[in-house]
């Protein structure tokens, strides 16, 4: 019989990449992971990992057995869900991952609210991608991700996956104290032609969107400054060196 917790040892550290990653994922220490794969494959007679320069590499049975054990993973958690719905309390440990606005904007509140409400049930939170996590979902190393997706960049959603819109984030133009359009309710895209543009870094989506939305209109934008996060966005605006769109949640 195969060890269920050294089969999850090995599923992690294939979707993580790292035996510390892994390790840092499950709540273990490296050398605790380690010793979960090396009785795995003193058990299976077969050699699952393999040194390649300062790190690992799942061999190739190692990557087979790692999907077998993500099914019977999905199988022991459907099991356990559905013993938990009999009981009528929510109970055990749901993994969140979510974006960064999300995790600094929308989550406190809601992990606070869950703490409260179901006292029983153990949820922890983690800031990755969302590009990231709709993969991690599938794989099933988080029950949960919390994500955006854009009109211009759609999120697929992998097999396995359900997914639900949880609300519309609105953006904001954001200018300096004093600027012709500060006091206005709204703004027409082709009152921006003229602006130095304060953005994320391009490849990001929130740039991508940008640059789409004021091309569709006509205008190619002025992009003066790149920041990655919000605050100093507008940090840059308030210091007068151009203006911004800002998700709202952000």
């Amino acid at each position: 019989m195969l060890d269920l917790a050294r089969l999850r040892a090995l599923h992690a550290v294939s979707v993580h990449g790292t035996v510390g990653a892994a390790a840092t994922a499950l709540g273990y220490t490296p050398s605790a992971v380690s010793q979960q794969i090396a009785k795995l494959e003193r058990e299976t007679r077969t050699t699952l990992l393999e040194r390649r320069g300062r790190g690992v590499a799942l061999t190739e049975a190692a990557l087979h057995l790692a999907d077998t054990a993500q099914q019977l993973m999905t199988i022991v958690e459907r099991a356990e869900t559905e013993l938990e719905e009999r009981r009528g309390v929510p109970a055990g440990r749901l993994t969140i991952a979510a974006f960064a606005s999300a995790a600094r904007g929308l989550l406190p509140g809601v992990l606070a609210d869950l703490a409260v409400r179901h006292p029983a049930l153990d949820a922890r939170m983690t800031e990755i991608d969302p590009h990231l996590s709709i993969d991690l979902v599938a794989k099933g190393a988080v029950d949960v991700a919390v994500v955006h997706d854009w009109d211009i960049a759609p999120l697929p959603t992998p097999p396995g996956v359900e997914q639900a819109v949880i609300g519309d984030d609105l953006c904001d133009l954001v200018v300096p104290a004093g600027h012709r359009l500060a006091g206005r309710t709204s703004v027409r895209r082709e009152e921006l032609k003229d602006e130095r543009w304060i953005t994320q870094p391009a490849g990001l989506v929130c740039h991508e969107w940008l640059v789409r939305t004021l091309r569709e209109a006509g205008c190619e934008p002025d992009i003066a400054h790149q920041a990655e996060e919000n605050p100093t966005l507008v940090a840059l605006v308030a210091a007068g060196l151009g203006v911004a769109l800002i998700p709202r949640l952000g």
